[in-house]
């Protein structure tokens, strides 16, 4: 049994977010999940998509298996820092900004029987 890992750290979308895109890939074949994230009309499934193309590359150069017999075994979206940022409001006041980001953590793998 072969896997193969790729981690995308501090990406600027929120784990809530990022964890919709999650959901449609989690224990489908590669291809499959690939053609989902293109299709799919989420900043986040953009940005897992790059990450699973990581992992996908690392599974082929360094055990050298073909995309075909790859499957996502695993998908975690972590949090990660907050930019805290302030607007002005009237009167002097100010409403807190939280720009959240996230951790994504992709593992490939094959099943061998």
């Amino acid at each position: 049994m072969v896997e193969a890992r790729a981690e995308s750290k501090y990406v600027r979308v929120s784990v809530r977010k990022a964890r919709f895109a999650a959901r449609l890939i989690r224990g489908k074949k590669v291809e499959e999940a690939l053609l989902q994230l293109l299709f799919c009309n989420l900043k986040g499934g953009k940005l897992l998509m790059k990450t699973l193309n990581s992992a996908i590359a690392n599974a082929e150069t360094l055990y050298t298996v073909q995309r075909k017999d790859l499957k996502v075994k695993e998908v975690k979206i972590d949090e990660g820092p907050v930019l805290k940022r302030a607007k002005s409001k009237c009167r002097g006041g100010r409403v807190p900004i939280l720009k959240q980001m996230s951790h994504f953590t992709i593992i490939v793998g094959t099943t061998q029987a």
